[in-house]
């Protein structure tokens, strides 16, 4: 289908952006990669009187090192981090999560920021980023504030972004030594989108869990981390039995999509099968 008719502006700065943001209000939609707006365009589930293209804000193109943390910009793609060296080197992670989304055409266009925003349940990096504690840096026409990732993502589609901030930057926290990741997936074969998602970071000292993080994706109508499974396994020696028996509560008081792809029921059961397979394959990973 053709998208119905709209005006678009193409801002030179971030400012810029920003106005016509506030200008437009909520006729406006920001556009990044495009790769999940310009399919509901077409589809005329959105119809946006205005598109504010920020192809042109190069600075959100950079993935840089600051004050012992990871900055990675709202319109780096998922290619970027699937090949940069600083990703593979600190945030092993994120390079394993962006080369299972969609095929090459789509991870050299999509963004991270993008991403992240449009708060697909299903999307794949939010569990990475879960898993590793990020935060994201919302600005807005005359402030700026950090929100914990975690409190980010409010339901589907849904997020705490204001209507006149953008997602600008991802923060993730500084990388420890004897950590193991690990990311899980069962795709849709049409889209790519996963079905269940499991993102896992662990730091061991010797055989004990110092810290773990576990990113949930497809479950439920958001993404979430999975602070019951963290909470049965940090601190502790790590074990088949104790694995299992933590895996089995990544589901506890989830709402479990129900489609035509998954029932409830089989969701949860993949969403316990592969937590228990991803925290393994964390822990083999550091062998």
């Amino acid at each position: 289908m053709i998208p119905a008719s709209f005006d678009y502006i193409v801002p030179r700065s971030l400012k810029g952006a920003m106005d016509a943001l506030a200008k437009y209000g909520d006729d406006a939609k920001l556009l990044a990669g495009g790769h999940s707006l310009l399919p509901l365009m077409k589809l005329r589930l959105a119809q946006p009187g205005v598109l504010i293209d920020l192809k042109r804000l190069t600075k959100l193109r950079r993935i840089r090192q600051a004050d012992g943390h990871v900055q990675v910009g709202s319109l780096v793609t998922h290619h970027q981090l699937e090949t940069s060296r600083v990703i593979k080197s600190k945030f092993g992670l994120l390079a394993k999560t962006a080369v299972t989304i969609g095929d090459t055409q789509v991870r050299n266009r999509g963004t991270v920021g993008g991403s992240i925003a449009h708060a697909d349940p299903a999307a794949d990096l939010p569990a990475a980023m879960l898993a590793l504690g990020a935060d994201v840096l919302l600005t807005g026409p005359s402030s700026e504030r950090w929100v914990a990732l975690e409190e980010f993502f409010l339901g589907p589609l849904t997020t705490a972004l204001e209507p006149t901030e953008i997602l600008t930057t991802i923060r993730l926290p500084a990388a420890s030594p004897g950590t193991g990741s690990s990311y899980h997936k069962v795709k849709q074969p049409a889209s790519g989108f996963a079905i269940v998602g499991v993102a896992v970071r662990l730091v061991m000292q010797g055989e004990v869990c110092s810290e773990i993080g576990i990113g949930i994706t497809g479950l439920g109508g958001a993404p979430f981390r999975a602070r019951t499974v963290e909470d049965e396994l940090r601190g502790k020696k790590l074990d088949a039995d104790l694995i299992d028996k933590a895996a089995v509560r990544v589901s506890e008081n989830v709402d479990a999509l129900d489609d035509i792809h998954a029932s409830a029921e089989f969701r949860s059961h993949l969403a316990r099968l592969h937590t228990g397979r991803a925290i393994r394959d964390a822990l083999a990973s550091l062998r």
